[in-house]
């Protein structure tokens, strides 16, 4: 039986009641970029689960006669109509696996721990909330067994509003996409990664430098597209299989500067196939380049393992162990902070995974 077959859920009586979910966001080390079907990676990916930046999604529920969706949502405590239609694809795509959002009405209300257009994107967090309080409503029901079966189905829900959402479910490292390198790895939903990591990468920082807040000129939905035709897309996406052998490899040992390595070589990667797609695209913008060059002078003269990884976007995450976090704090203050945009940066660190509130 395919693992779609097995999230489909029985119809159950209507119930009413509200649930509460916060779930984090998360920077992924070996990147996803490219896919096929309904929200299907091209290549394997593994991430840091943080554990600052947040979405917190409250989902109250109570039975209905009326046919259809029927659904509420404020965000920040304002009525947000522009969610509405991504709400409604997303209803429409996990119809078969919740019935119960057909029978019932939702309020949702969904806020987060970061400031609105910072420059991260939330639709990891806020996609992976709102599918744990849904499926919150089908545990209620008595229809989820096993815990384990609880976080996978979770996380397939979630990846089927966005695909990073996958990896938010669970901390303090998940992967997303089969491969060899990991059992029980899958393409329809992300895998926790607890054991076999050194102690230092437990304690690993995530200072994030806020460089532009702008809407990106070009959607990651439409660079993932552009992989399709890509002249480089296959050495990309057994590389990836490589990376993420590899970065496991190096996270048991502990080695920093092999970690640091592949992680800069992972993000540069990233943005080197959007520069090679047709049409090409530019997401850095000049204090990117100038951020990384002044953290490529400060490891060079101090020796402290400061490493950096970029999404799909011109701000920069800045990793580093716990350990050396008074000596890079005062770096990003001093000789960082003037690059962001209004001086804006986010202190945020590897976390365990979503939490019911």
């Amino acid at each position: 039986m395919s693992f779609e077959k097995e999230f489909i859920s029985s119809e159950f009586p209507p119930i009413e009641g509200k649930v509460t979910w916060a779930s984090p966001s998360n920077i992924a080390l070996v990147k996803y970029w490219g896919k096929y079907g309904v929200q299907l990676p091209q290549n394997p990916s593994l991430s840091f689960t943080l554990s600052n930046c947040v979405t917190t999604t409250s989902v109250a529920f109570r039975p209905k006669t009326s046919e259809g969706f029927s659904f509420s949502f404020l965000f920040e405590g304002e009525e947000a109509p522009a969610f509405h239609p991504k709400m409604e694809a997303f209803f429409s795509r996990i119809v078969d696996y919740c019935p119960y959002l057909l029978t019932h009405e939702l309020a949702i209300e969904s806020s987060n721990s970061f400031p609105h257009s910072s420059g991260i994107a939330s639709s990891a967090s806020s996609m992976s909330a709102l599918a744990l309080a849904l499926l919150s409503i089908e545990q209620q029901a008595g229809k989820l067994g096993h815990p384990e079966k609880f976080n996978q189905k979770a996380s397939f829900l979630a990846r089927l509003g966005s695909g990073s959402a996958a990896r938010s479910i669970q901390g303090p490292m998940m992967s997303w996409g089969k491969t060899a390198s990991i059992s029980g790895s899958s393409q329809s939903f992300g895998t926790v990664i607890q054991e076999n990591i050194h102690p230092v990468f437990t304690t690993y920082q995530d200072t994030i430098l806020i460089i532009d807040k702008g809407q990106k000129k070009v959607s990651s939905t439409l660079g993932h597209q552009l992989m399709e035709n890509h002249p480089y897309a296959a050495a990309r996406f057994e590389q990836a299989h490589q990376h993420v052998q590899r970065l496991l490899a190096i996270m048991a040992e502990g080695n920093l500067d092999d970690f640091m390595e592949l992680v800069e070589l992972e993000a540069l990667t990233l943005h080197a196939l959007m520069m090679a797609s047709n049409p090409y695209f530019v997401l850095m913008q000049p204090n990117t380049l100038a951020v990384l060059n002044k953290l490529w002078d400060f490891r060079r003269a101090t020796k402290l393992p400061l490493c950096f990884t970029l999404d799909a976007g011109a701000n920069v995450h800045l990793l580093y162990p716990e350990a050396n976090k008074k000596a890079i704090l005062s770096f990003i203050q001093t000789d960082l902070a003037n690059y962001c945009q209004n001086g804006q940066y986010i202190e945020d660190q590897i976390g365990t995974g979503a939490k019911m509130l």
